[in-house]
This record gives C-alpha cells, sequence and structure tokens, in this order.
C-alpha cells in the first residue's frame, strides 16, 4: 500500500512519520520526500494497520492529512519517461560525461541486439575518439554519420546540462522526409495543376497514365511553365508517395557540388568535408522519388554515374570506394527541344 502524508514543515517530522512505520515492523519499498509532504511505499501495510496508523499519524504535531495513492510521484515520472522513450521511434541514448551509457530506449536496444546502458560510446559505435568529439564540443555535435550494428546513421547530440548529452539516431531517410515536409506544397497530387484548357487537359490525362509505373520519367516544357509540380503530382498518385520527394536544380551547381549533393560523400573526400561523411539526396530519398530539374545541363560525366545508377540503383560516395545500394525514383525535367536536337 502507498500513503501520501501532508504537513506543516519542521524539523524532524519526517523521522517520527517513519519512526511511527517502523514501531510496527512495517517494510518501505520506497520514500520521497517533496517538502511539505512525503510519499510511503509499505507493501505489506494492510488497510487494519492503516486504520490504526491513520490514528497515530494525527497525533504527530503537524500532520494535516493522510491517503491512499496508487503511485508514488517519483515511481509515475519513471514510467512516463519509459512510455515516452518506448514511443520514440528514433535510437535515443543519454551519456555522461565519461561516456558511459546511462539510459537507452528500446528502439536503441533493438538495433543492437542487447542492453546498451553501461557501455562506453565510443564502444558501442566502434570510434574510440567518439567521446573526445563529444566533449570538445561541449555534446553540440554537428549531424554526422555512424555505423551502429552494420547500418548507417546520422548522429544528432545535445548537451544535458552539467551531465552529459543525448544522441539520437536517424536513417538517412528520415532526414529526407523532413527536407521534403518543409519543401511541401499543401495541394496534393493533380489538384496542384490548375487550368480546364485542352492543353492541361491532355497533360494531365499523360502524366496520370505514366505517373503510376514505377519508372523513371522526363518531363519536358519550356522554363516556368511547372514541370516540378508535374513531377510532384505524379510522385503523389505513386506507390512512393509516403517516402520523401527532393529536387536538384542541375544548372544551378557546379559539376563537383552537383556530384556531392546528389550522391553524398565519404569522410575526408575533400577539404572542409564534414568529418562522418555525409548522405547525397539519392540516400536521403531513399524509396522515394529524386527529381532533377534541368537534366540537360549536367555533365557528361554526372549523366554516365546517373546512368549506372539507372541500371542497378547503385553508386559510390564522392571519395569512397563502397558500393551503396537504394530503391529510388528519379524524376528527370529538361527545357531543350530533344526532338530538334
Amino acid at each position: 500500500m502507498r500513503i501520501h502524508v501532508s504537513f506543516i514543515d519542521r524539523v524532524g517530522i519526517t523521522q517520527e512519520v517513519l519512526a511511527l512505520l517502523g514501531a510496527r515492523n512495517l517494510n518501505l519499498d520506497a520514500v520521497e520526500m517533496v517538502p511539505p509532504n512525503v510519499y510511503i511505499d509499505a507493501p505489506t501495510l494492510s488497510p487494519a494497520v492503516l486504520e490504526e496508523l491513520h490514528d497515530a499519524l494525527f497525533e504527530v504535531q503537524g500532520v494535516e492529512a493522510v491517503e491512499v495513492v496508487d503511485i508514488l510521484p517519483g515511481q509515475r515520472r519513471h514510467l512516463q519517461l519509459d512510455a515516452l522513450l518506448a514511443a520514440m521511434s528514433d535510437p535515443v541514448l543519454a551519456v555522461d560525461r565519461a561516456g558511459k551509457v546511462l539510459l537507452a530506449n528500446p528502439a536503441l536496444v533493438a538495433l543492437c541486439g542487447r542492453e546498451s546502458a553501461g557501455r562506453c560510446v565510443g564502444e558501442l559505435f566502434g570510434d574510440p575518439g567518439l567521446l573526445q568529439v563529444l566533449l570538445d564540443s561541449n555534446f553540440h555535435l554537428p549531424m554526422r554519420e555512424m555505423q551502429l550494428n552494420g547500418q548507417s546513421l546520422l548522429l544528432d547530440a545535445m548537451p544535458i546540462t552539467h551531465t552529459g548529452g543525448l544522441l539520437t539516431l536517424y536513417p538517412p531517410t528520415r532526414l529526407g522526409e523532413r527536407l521534403s515536409a518543409l519543401r511541401h506544397d499543401h495541394a496534393e497530387g493533380f489538384d496542384a495543376l490548375l487550368g480546364e484548357s485542352p492543353a492541361i487537359r491532355t497533360l494531365k490525362a499523360r502524366a496520370l497514365r505514366v505517373a503510376t509505373l514505377d519508372a523513371p520519367l522526363l518531363v519536358h516544357g519550356e522554363t516556368g511553365t511547372g514541370k516540378e509540380l508535374v513531377a510532384r503530382a505524379c510522385h503523389a498518385i505513386s506507390s512512393r508517395h509516403a517516402a520523401p520527394f527532393l529536387a536538384l536544380n542541375c544548372a544551378a551547381l557546379p559539376e563537383s557540388l552537383a556530384e556531392s549533393e546528389l550522391f553524398g560523400y565519404a569522410p575526408g573526400a575533400f577539404t572542409g568535408a564534414q568529418r562522418g561523411g555525409k548522405p547525397g539526396l539519392m540516400e536521403l530519398a531513399n524509396q522515394g522519388t529524386v527529381f532533377l530539374d534541368e537534366i540537360g545541363e549536367m555533365s557528361p560525366y554526372l549523366q554516365a554515374k546517373l546512368l549506372r545508377f539507372l541500371s542497378d540503383g547503385s553508386f559510390r560516395r564522392v571519395g569512397g570506394d563502397r558500393e551503396v545500394k537504394v530503391n529510388g525514383r528519379i524524376i528527370s525535367a529538361t527545357h531543350r527541344n530533344l526532338e530538334q536536337m
């Protein structure tokens, strides 16, 4: 049984209350002090003993109320924290300044295959220098790529005052979903294409026929005519509609930057690169759609690399030697007159 005793705060009153329980040989599983309250968990406290104890407690100077409660405040907070962590689909762990994992949610335990509390964060990620990097940045670490149990994840760190930090792991597609949501229009599918002219009706009819095909598409039209709206509409009614839609303007970036944006780069690929590397749009939009605007301006080198991806779904990051394989759909657009060319 759990009881809550409220009182007028004075020196020694808590000891007097607990002495009454001790005199009745009651085992106490937990005692929580939240002045002017004390919460007591006494499993062996029976209703009959409580009735006699109730009168004895009111004889203590300052006691104002005694009531039975279903749970202690600390236990309630603990259960709420467990429920919150269990509800988070992304792996989360708290670490102290010595690098020890204090707490890990079920998503992280499932990813690791065993309980992670008590392990060193460097051992967990196979990176002995990770703790020092976290300490040097005071746990304000920019998102970086890590490997955990053979899976590539993005690590985000934030400090917990004076105690360490909270680390959250995201699959690259989760970041892609957020980027896609930030760029997303409110209109869905072909509702975004306004107009009732014969040309618009013909466009919609053609697009509806090919949009549901899980194949690369090419949208042709003059600059400013809404090629991206058509691409978004095709994505919205395809089987990939729940996954990210990410766009890249091939005419707006030089070749080297366009390559790293599209395919990502490995750690240390070039000066100024993020230490852990960076996934490109292809990985961020896995299971979704990448829209390549003005693909006719893409360099022959990048077109050849893109052709390899279209062939078997694999590519290498800039500066990397590992094959990355994803399942993505390409929708391209160009203003060039292909028939005339």
